[in-house]
């Protein structure tokens, strides 16, 4: 692709064009960029994720933890602040799928209420950190703060009864007046 010059150097255009496709491949190759809707998630491993969060936080009069952001919360932090945590979700994911077919002889997101129940109750016990570990994710997504992608809408405080928080920094003052309360 590229020529030599007589003195079997590349040129500087060649230099720079080599540098360019060199740079372009380690971006492409080093970043793996959203993947659908998730930054972290795959589809298949979304879907898992649901069922198992559904099943922590299930939809009652209110929304279940898929749909009150949750997985957005944990998709967004698995990039973030709980990057130490990827493998454990790759593994564990993958685990909850294998006990779903060797049960049930399907995904865990196709099989009914109480097939899902029935595996995360056995993840449960057989991984039991792991199991942990969504489980404080969920809750921490379903009722932290909206800005973080979980609790969309507010909802679970809403279902405890509270208000919601003002914007950060103006708790302590009434905006009304003007002036600290």
């Amino acid at each position: 692709m590229f020529s030599r010059s007589k003195a079997g150097r590349l040129t500087r255009r060649q230099f720079v064009a080599a540098g360019a496709l060199g740079s372009a491949a380690i971006a492409v190759g080093c970043n793996r960029g959203k993947q659908g809707n998730w930054e972290f998630l795959s589809e298949e491993q979304a879907r898992t994720l649901a069922s198992i969060c559904d099943q922590i936080v299930p939809a009652d009069e209110f929304p279940s933890a898929s749909q009150a952001g949750v997985l957005t919360y944990i998709d967004r932090q698995l990039i973030r602040h709980y990057r130490r945590h990827q493998d454990a979700y790759r593994s564990g994911l993958e685990q909850a799928q294998a006990s779903s077919r060797r049960r049930f002889g399907n995904d865990l997101a196709s099989l009914s209420q109480r097939q899902q129940l029935d595996v995360v109750s056995d993840l449960s016990q057989q991984n039991r950190p792991f199991f942990e570990l969504v489980r404080s994710h969920t809750l921490e997504g379903y009722y932290g703060s909206p800005r973080h992608g979980g609790n969309r809408d507010a909802v679970s405080w809403r279902m405890l009864g509270l208000a919601e928080p003002p914007d950060l920094g103006r708790a302590q003052y009434d905006l009304r007046k003007g002036s600290p309360s």
